[in-house]
């Protein structure tokens, strides 16, 4: 089955942080399987702008971060284009008073019928009691 995946899972196969170890097995499970990783076309923004601001934090030097950046772009989850979805996406960001960068990944997985698997506690939480398909990836089993 095809899963959705946002900035906040991706950004954990670039970068130590809690839950990697889940993160990475995830997409080793989806490059082993015949199944695909989605995500709209966003997340090659959001995955930029989070190694930009480590960059400005002094985390990550820029040649660490082109680096990553590169890697993200061999092993991306298959992008699609997100303007079809921007009217479903913006009509969940009014109703559940949530951004529509992170209600572009719901729509997704909405109009593709699978979940999206996410990070992101609080987008977890506004979306999961309406939305069962939204799953933590703390909770993601292979």
């Amino acid at each position: 089955m095809n899963v959705v995946v946002d900035a906040s899972v991706v950004v954990k196969w670039l970068v130590a942080e809690s839950d990697t170890d889940k993160a990475e097995a995830l997409l080793e499970s989806y490059r082993l399987s015949h199944n695909v990783l989605l995500a709209p076309e966003l997340l090659a923004l959001e995955v930029g702008s989070v190694l930009w601001r480590r960059v400005r934090q002094g985390i990550l030097l820029a040649r660490e971060a082109e680096s990553l950046f590169a890697y993200f772009n061999r092993i991306r989850p298959v992008l699609r284009p997100h303007l079809d979805l921007s009217g479903s996406a913006f009509e969940l960001a009014l109703a559940y008073q949530h951004s529509v960068y992170d209600c572009i990944y719901l729509a997704l997985a909405s109009e593709r019928g699978c979940d999206l698997i996410t990070a992101d506690e609080k987008l977890h939480r506004a979306f999961a009691p309406d939305f069962p398909q939204v799953r933590l990836l703390r909770d993601w089993q292979p």
